[in-house]
């Protein structure tokens, strides 16, 4: 009589189910988990790779600034020797002047800045000594220009645009650095939600990354490239 008992056995192992493999809900949360792994990765490389890049353009747009507000200050300082030198001279040219001393007032004359002999000549073209309403100085006229202060002006315009250069650059890697935080974050919650055994806590856990990883993929599509 034939062994029925291994025929009956035999049929259960080829019906049971294996328990320990993972049930259909844990493989489609396992490729999520995947992909949004796959995609932190990457996006982490990029916003990183856009903060170093952002934070090269600030700190040279901040030792620019720095050159320039010196080469300012510089200017500035000559520009204001040069207004100095200007009236002790024609200081001294009224004294000699009132004292009826030409020979000395034509001394003092020829050693007129260039600059300053343009407004001296067009404030003696309005009669000074007669006619009241003439400014004080030469240096009181519109003729009256210092080209190192107009250097100084124009380093301190180029110094302030640096400025605000590196001032938008800081906060773009700013920008790019919160990204990044946001991305660990989510990778985080990823790595979390595969400790769980349950399908219930590890679609919550992977739905909060999702939004996470979305709401950190919308600000590295919208912030500025370089």
């Amino acid at each position: 009589m034939p062994d029925t008992s291994s025929n009956v056995e035999f049929a259960q192992d080829l019906t049971a189910v294996d328990s320990s493999a993972p049930p259909p809900q844990a493989k489609w949360i396992g490729f999520v988990e995947a992909g949004v792994l796959a995609i932190v990765a990457v996006a982490t490389a990029w916003s990183g790779y856009q903060a170093s890049r952002w934070e090269g353009t600030s700190t040279t747009a901040y030792a620019l600034y720095e050159r320039y507000t010196v080469l300012a200050q510089a200017k500035s300082t000559l520009a204001g020797q040069d207004r100095l030198y200007d009236i002790v001279m024609f200081n001294g040219w009224v004294t000699a002047k009132t004292a009826g001393n030409g020979t000395l007032a034509s001394y003092y004359e020829r050693r007129f800045r260039p600059e300053y002999t343009v407004a001296f000549k067009a404030w003696m073209a309005m009669d000074p000594f007669h006619n009241p309403k003439a400014p004080p100085g030469p240096i009181f006229m519109r003729q009256y220009v210092s080209s190192n202060a107009l250097s100084a002006d124009r380093f301190e315009a180029i110094a302030n645009t640096h400025f605000k250069t590196g001032v938008v650059a800081r906060n773009r890697a700013d920008d790019y650095v919160r990204v990044t935080v946001f991305l660990a974050t989510v990778l985080f919650l990823t790595a979390l939600s595969q400790r769980f055994e349950f399908i219930g806590p590890r679609i919550v856990i992977v739905a909060i990354a999702a939004v996470l990883l979305l709401f950190s993929m919308l600000g590295i599509f919208t912030l500025p490239r370089i």
